[in-house]
C-alpha cells in the first residue's frame, strides 16, 4: 500500500519542504531531528547510502545514447501501451507543469514527454532519456523507489536523498508483466514543488493499472491463438487428464484435472513433480507444452471445495479453486455464475434458456456440464438439477449485498467493472446491466468525488457523459484529476 506524504504538505508546502531539509540533515549527521522521515523514505535512504550515493553531489548517470535507446524502446514490453499513457498523463502533465516519464525495470528512462519549457528544466537535472534513476544510481526518487519496493510512491523535495532534486516533486507507480508478475518498469510524473497534489499519486497508479489491463488484453489474444492451435493435442488424450501450457508454464486449458495456475517448465520438458506431489510429463509443442497427468480420483479429500469467482473484470475473470487459479472458458464462467445465482439448481432446459435464449439446446448444455465436471469434479457440480456443492465466494454476489446494506464507498470497493463483459448469454447480460445500473446510480447520487472517480475508472463509467459531468462538478479546480476528466470528455466530443 502506498504511503502518502503528511497532511501538512498540503497546508503549507514551503514550510513542509524546509522541515524535510532539517530532517534530512539530522539523519545524515546522525543527530536527533525535528521528526522522523516517512518509513518508505527512511528505508530508501538506507538503501541509497548503502549503495554509496553521494547526497550532496550525486547525479543521474547517462547510460545510453539515442541509437541504443531506440532499439531498447522498440523491444520493451511497455512500448505497445505508450499511447494509453500519453492519453492519460501527457495533457495533465502539461497543464500541471510536469513531465511524464516511463522507465524500464532498472530505472532507465526510455520515454519522456511534456511541455517544452518543462523538458528544458528537466534536462538541467538529468531527467532525460537515457539516464538511469534506480536508487543505487541516484538515491531516493519516485521512479527508483517504486521499482525497489514494487509499490506506488510520491517523493517530495528533501525526501530526495540527493540535494539537487529538492526543488522537485514526483509520483510513480510500477507496471508488472501480467503473465509472470515481473516488474517491467515504472510510470512517473515529475514537476516543480508548487504543483504538488496528493491526487497525482492516485492518477499515476490508475494509469499504471490501465497499462497492465492493456497488457492483459494483449496476452489474452495470444493465449486464445495458442489454445486454438494446440487444442488437437489435448483432445488426442481422449479424456485422460492433461493440460495445455504456455511457453511460460501457464495453464491455458485442462481436462479431467485441477492444476495450479502455473507449472514449472524451466527444464523444458520431461517429468515434473507438481506442488501436491503428483507426477506429470511435459511434451514440448511448437509453442508451449502438452502436460500429461496420471489420472486420480475426482474427489476432494472429504472437504467441500472453495470456489472464488472474480468476474467483475475484463474477459472471463478469475476462478480460484481451493486457493489455486484455474483457467476456465467464458462459457464455463457463465455456467458457474448462473449456478451461483441459483443455489437451488437449474434444469438443463432452464440453463439452456439462460445461456442461449429461445434457441438453446439442452444437449449442448449437458455437454458443457460434462466438461466442467471433468475439470472440477462430479462432487462439485452436481446434477438433477445442476447445482454447485461448494463454498462459493463471488464478487458479483458481494456487490449485490453491498448495494443493499453498505456505503457508496464500500460498493465501489467491490465493484471493479461489469460482470463478464464479453458474455452474450441473455441471463448474464440482464444481470450485468442491472448490477451496473444500480452501481452507477449509487455513484451519481454520491457527493463524494472519490466514489465518482472510482466508477469512472471502471469500463462502465469511463465514457459516461453524466458521470464525467458529475466529476467536473465535484472535483476541486486545483485537483489534477479534473484535467484528466475534462480532457477525456473533450476527446469523446
Amino acid at each position: 500500500m502506498a504511503e502518502a506524504p503528511e497532511p501538512e504538505l498540503l497546508r503549507d508546502p514551503e514550510s513542509y519542504a524546509r522541515l524535510l531539509e532539517h530532517v534530512r540533515a539530522a539523519v545524515l549527521a546522525g543527530l536527533p531531528g525535528p521528526r522522523s522521515p516517512r518509513s518508505v523514505v527512511s528505508a530508501s535512504w538506507d538503501r541509497s547510502l548503502a549503495a554509496h550515493v553521494d547526497p550532496d553531489e550525486g547525479e543521474a548517470p547517462f547510460v545510453y545514447d539515442v541509437d541504443v535507446l531506440t532499439a531498447l524502446r522498440e523491444a520493451h514490453p511497455l512500448a505497445p501501451v505508450l499511447p494509453v499513457l500519453r492519453q492519460m498523463l501527457v495533457s495533465i502533465a502539461d497543464d500541471a507543469e510536469h513531465v511524464m516519464i516511463v522507465t524500464d525495470a532498472e530505472g532507465l528512462i526510455l520515454w519522456r514527454e511534456g511541455a517544452a519549457n518543462q523538458l528544458v528544466r528537466a534536462d538541467r537535472v538529468g531527467l532525460s532519456e537515457g539516464t538511469r534513476w534506480s536508487e543505487s544510481a541516484i538515491g531516493t526518487n519516485a521512479m527508483g523507489t517504486t521499482l525497489a519496493t514494487g509499490e506506488p510512491v510520491q517523493i517530495y523535495s528533501a525526501e530526495h536523498l540527493v540535494r539537487r532534486y529538492h526543488t522537485w516533486t514526483c509520483a510513480a507507480a510500477p507496471v508488472r508483466d501480467p503473465e509472470t508478475g515481473v516488474l517491467l518498469g515504472s510510470i512517473d510524473v515529475s514537476g516543480p514543488l508548487r504543483t504538488v497534489h496528493p491526487a497525482m499519486l492516485s492518477l499515476v497508479t490508475a494509469t499504471a493499472q490501465l497499462a497492465e489491463g492493456q497488457l492483459r488484453a494483449q496476452l489474452a489474444v495470444r493465449d486464445e491463438r495458442l489454445r486454438r492451435a494446440n487444442m488437437p493435442h489435448l483432445e488426442a488424450l481422449r479424456g485422460r487428464p492433461g493440460a495445455l501450457l504456455s511457453a511460460g508454464g501457464r495453464v491455458l486449458a485442462a481436462q479431467a484435472c485441477l492444476l495450479p495456475a502455473t507449472v514449472d517448465v524451466r527444464r523444458g520438458g520431461g517429468t515434473v513433480a507438481l506442488p501436491d506431489g503428483r507426477i506429470a510429463t511435459m511434451e514440448p509443442l511448437a509453442e508451449g507444452y502438452l502436460l500429461r497427468l496420471r489420472a486420480t480420483g475426482s474427489g476432494s479429500g472429504g472437504h467441500r471445495r472453495r470456489l472464488r469467482l472474480e468476474y467483475l473484470a475484463e474477459g472471463a475473470g478469475t476462478t480460484t479453486v481451493d486457493g489455486r487459479d484455474v483457467p476456465f472458458t467464458l462459457r464455463h464462467a457463465e455456467i458457474l455464475t448462473l449456478l451461483t445465482l441459483h443455489p437451488n439448481g437449474l434444469s438443463a432446459e432452464r440453463l439452456a434458456l439462460q445461456l442461449y435464449g429461445e434457441t438453446g439446446n439442452p444437449v449442448t448444455v449437458r455437454a458443457e456440464i460434462h466438461r466442467l465436471r471433468s475439470q472440477l469434479g462430479a462432487t462439485v457440480v452436481q446434477t438433477r438439477p445442476y447445482r454447485l456443492a461448494a463454498e462459493v465466494d463471488a464478487d458479483f454476489v458481494q456487490a449485490r449485498a453491498a448495494l443493499r446494506s453498505s456505503s457508496p464507498a464500500d460498493v465501489m470497493r467491490v465493484f471493479r467493472g461489469p460482470l463478464l463483459p464479453e458474455s452474450e448469454a441473455p441471463a448474464i447480460r440482464e444481470e450485468r446491466e442491472t448490477l451496473t445500473a444500480q452501481v452507477r446510480q449509487v455513484a451519481l447520487n454520491s457527493t463524494d468525488p472519490a466514489v465518482l472517480w472510482s466508477f469512472w475508472e471502471t469500463p462502465c463509467g469511463v465514457d459516461d457523459f453524466e458521470v464525467l459531468d458529475a466529476l467536473l462538478k465535484t472535483l476541486p479546480p486545483a485537483d489534477p484529476r479534473r484535467a484528466a476528466v475534462a480532457g477525456h470528455r473533450a476527446r469523446l466530443r
